[in-house]
């Protein structure tokens, strides 16, 4: 299940990318109003543009966090574990994807955001998959269940 989601949701990643890159060079397409518009931007930093002078430091972390994520992945027992897992090396993947294969240059590429919200900054199918693994994370962890899908006793949880 983790490899399933995991490619799934990078591939969907990638295509969107380039279909924004191919199709969104002029004016913005408003799919809801001002509720969701298509807007194709290039961020070299982190979420919210920041860190935008450590974009080969970020392309580190991005690397060691996959790795972490693909060794983490051999321990999986559950499926929301397996769900928030392969989310997350997608998400990893498909913005470090940008970061190696994007202009400026190698480990310095920028990384395509296309999707906008009001009051929120310009995002993409990466973005959306490192957020709602981290709520599945987040949910797994407060339920009191490991990775390997063993469950805390409540004295553990309190500890």
């Amino acid at each position: 299940m983790f490899a399933v989601v995991a490619v799934a949701a990078y591939a969907i990643d990638v295509a969107t990318k380039i279909l924004a890159v191919e199709r969104l060079s002029g004016a913005d397409v408003e799919l809801a109003g001002t509720w969701l518009v298509l807007h194709l931007t290039r961020n070299p930093g982190a979420a919210f543009s920041a860190g935008t002078e450590f974009t080969l430091l970020l392309t580190a972390i991005a690397i060691a966090a996959a790795a972490v994520v693909i060794y983490l992945a051999r321990r999986v027992g559950t499926r929301a574990w397996a769900w928030a897992l392969g989310l997350l090396l997608a998400g990893v993947c498909g913005n470090l994807t940008d970061r190696i294969l994007r202009d400026p240059g190698p480990f310095r590429g920028h990384v395509v955001d296309f999707l906008m919200v009001p009051h929120w900054p310009v995002f993409n199918i990466a973005d959306i998959c490192i957020n709602v693994a981290a709520a599945l994370i987040l949910l797994q962890a407060v339920r009191g269940i490991g990775i390997d899908g063993t469950r805390a006793t409540a004295r553990e949880r309190e500890a």
